[in-house]
């Protein structure tokens, strides 16, 4: 399984701040790769894709209409996702509003 650590705050600078929300984190498979499994569901389309770290959900960003990763995080309270984009090796804590990166 990767490691993550915390990166950045919000705004891409270089922060200390740790993810209280890392221990969350399990090796997941994706829901779908064919898309937002929600989207896919709907009918509706998305920009780009992020994976549940807890759970494998495959969602849509924050840029897609239905916004259905974070949607996920509000229902599930699973906290952490990563980019589900290819060559994209980077996180997000919605909890700790942090970006994290392989360590």
């Amino acid at each position: 399984m990767t490691s993550w650590i915390t990166a950045a705050n919000p705004r891409g600078t270089a922060t200390d701040v740790d993810c209280s929300h890392l221990s969350t984190i399990a090796d997941v498979q994706p829901s779908t790769t064919e898309g937002c499994e929600d989207c896919l569901r709907e009918g509706t389309g998305w920009v780009h894709l992020r994976e549940c770290l807890e759970c494998g959900h495959v969602g849509c960003c924050d840029n897609s209409p239905r916004r259905h990763a974070t949607a996920h995080w509000h229902a599930s309270t699973h906290p952490i996702m990563r980019s589900f984009e290819p060559g994209e090796e980077w996180g997000w804590c919605y909890a700790d509003e942090v970006f994290l990166v392989h360590s």
